[in-house]
C-alpha cells in the first residue's frame, strides 16, 4: 500500500489515525532479520524493489514476496529458478514465470504506460534471447511499450538494416549481443537516440564470458551508448525505462 491511498482511506474514513501508523511504521523499510525490504523505493524512485533471486534461499524469496504482496506492490525477481516459482504459484496463484529470462511477475495493481515512446531491444543472435528477454520483460513491468527484434546481428548486416523503419520509432534502445559485440556501435551509427549496449557471455574461449563484448562495447566510436555490465538485462531495461519517462 502507498502513502497516497493510506491518506486517501485516512480522508474517506475507512481507516483511523492509530491503523494509519501502525501500517507507517513498516513502511520506510521492513526487518525480516535477513532482508531490509525498502517499501518506500517506489516513491523515491518511481519503481518498489526487485527481488535477485539468485543465491536467496527458496524461504527467504517466500518471505520477501509475502512482506511485499501485503503492502500491495508489483513483485519482480530476477534469476529465478523454476522450482522456486513453482513454491510461489501455489501461494500466489496469479504469479507468472518467463522460463527462457527466468523473471517472475506478480501483478497487484495496474501498470501503468507513462513511457514517452517505445523501447526497443534488439540482439545480435538468437543465444542472447535469455538476456534480452530480462530486459524485456523488465522494461515492460515498469511500465513501458516494448518492441523485440531478434537475432539481427552485424553476420548478416541485411538483416539489420531491412528493420530500420522500427529501430528509428524507437525513444530508447537496448542492443543486447555476444561474441565480439559489435552490434550497438552500428545501431548506434543509425539513429539519434541513447542506446544501452549489453555485452552477453555468449562465444567461444577468446570472448573470456563477455568480456571482449564488454570491452568492444565500452570502446565504440559510435556516440550516444551506454554500457551495462555482461549479462545485466535487467539494469538494461530498468534504465531503459527511467530514460523513457524523462519529459
Amino acid at each position: 500500500m502507498d502513502i497516497r491511498r493510506l491518506l486517501e482511506r485516512v480522508k474517506d474514513n475507512d481507516l483511523d489515525i492509530n491503523q494509519a501508523m501502525d501500517q507507517l511504521k513498516n513502511f520506510m523499510y521492513e526487518d525480516l532479520g535477513y532482508a531490509n525490504i525498502d517499501h518506500h523505493r517506489e516513491i523515491r524512485n518511481g519503481y518498489p524493489e526487485v527481488i535477485y533471486c539468485e543465491g536467496k534461499s527458496d524461504e527467504h524469496i517466500l518471505g520477501i514476496i509475502e512482506k511485499m504482496n501485503k503492502k500491495g506492490s508489483n513483485i519482480l525477481g530476477t534469476r529465478c529458478k523454476k522450482e522456486t516459482y513453482d513454491k510461489v504459484k501455489q501461494i500466489y496463484n496469479h504469479a507468472e514465470y518467463e522460463e527462457l529470462s527466468k523473471i517472475i511477475k506478480i501483478q497487484n495493481k495496474e501498470i501503468i504506460n507513462r513511457g514517452k515512446g517505445k523501447v526497443l531491444v534488439i540482439t545480435g543472435g538468437t543465444s542472447d534471447i535469455p538476456v534480452a528477454d530480462e530486459a524485456y520483460y523488465t522494461a515492460k513491468f515498469l511500465g513501458n511499450e516494448v518492441v523485440k527484434l531478434y537475432d539481427v546481428g552485424v553476420a548478416g548486416i541485411h538483416r539489420l538494416l531491412n528493420r530500420l523503419p522500427i529501430i528509428q520509432e524507437a525513444r530508447v534502445i537496448i542492443a543486447v549481443a555476444g561474441m565480439e559485440g559489435a552490434l550497438p556501435s552500428v545501431v548506434g551509427g543509425l539513429v539519434d537516440v541513447p542506446v544501452i549496449a549489453v555485452p552477453t557471455s555468449v562465444g567461444y574461449g577468446a570472448n573470456f564470458g563477455g568480456l571482449s563484448a564488454l570491452l568492444t562495447m565500452l570502446n565504440s566510436c559510435a556516440s550516444g551508448i551506454s554500457v551495462v555490465n555482461i549479462d545485466n538485462g535487467f539494469g538494461a531495461g530498468y534504465l531503459a525505462s527511467m530514460i523513457n519517462k524523462l519529459k
